[in-house]
């Protein structure tokens, strides 16, 4: 009876050191699935001069097919805008081209609704390259966007780029009855 007991004691506890090790080096693999998204944002130069925006993007992995909306909000915007433009980082390798890029009137999404373009605003989109490489995008509203209670975004279609790293998007407004952009803020667009 005793060599029974330490018997099925010993089976235990080799049972013990066998499953308990597989339950724990298994459950990163369950928790993968749920896929949760970081809550801490970097930006550079945290300074009061620069401005964190709201964004969204569908997809952050590299070279897949992103849609990528920056918003402006209206505590972004102080005045009706004239112009808008947004200089894209030049380490942003992916091909723009002007029939993918729209701007909008939008929802932003939360809890319970998407992010959706709810009206498309009728503008002139130019994009930009320099001599050194740097590109940026103008666009121009056929009519001022106002400085009310609704939501706009710039929206791109476009590929990740290759790499993936942090890519900060800087945004500047023409405001009505001026001759010069203000500075409205920055996005942080992170790609993995």
């Amino acid at each position: 009876m005793l060599k029974i007991t330490k018997k099925l004691t010993m089976n235990f506890k080799i049972l013990r050191f066998l499953v308990i090790p597989t339950i724990l080096v298994s459950t990163p693999f369950f928790n993968k699935i749920q896929d949760a998204k970081a809550a801490l944002e970097f930006q550079w130069n945290q300074d009061s001069v620069y401005r964190r925006l709201k964004w969204f993007q569908k997809e952050d992995k590299k070279k897949f097919r992103n849609t990528i909306y920056f918003f402006l909000r209206p505590a972004d915007r102080r005045s009706e805008l004239l112009k808008i433009n947004l200089a894209i980082p030049k380490t942003f390798k992916s091909t723009l081209k002007s029939e993918k890029i729209s701007f909008c009137k939008v929802r932003i999404g939360g809890f319970e609704n998407r992010t959706k373009c709810l009206e498309d605003i009728p503008a002139d989109i130019e994009i930009n390259t320099d001599e050194s490489g740097l590109r940026s995008l103008d666009i121009y509203p056929y009519s001022p966007i106002p400085s009310n209670k609704n939501s706009y975004a710039i929206v791109l279609k476009v590929f990740n780029p290759k790499r993936s790293g942090l890519y900060q998007f800087h945004s500047y407004g023409q405001p009505k009855g001026k001759s010069f952009s203000n500075y409205l803020g920055s996005w942080t667009i992170v790609i993995d």
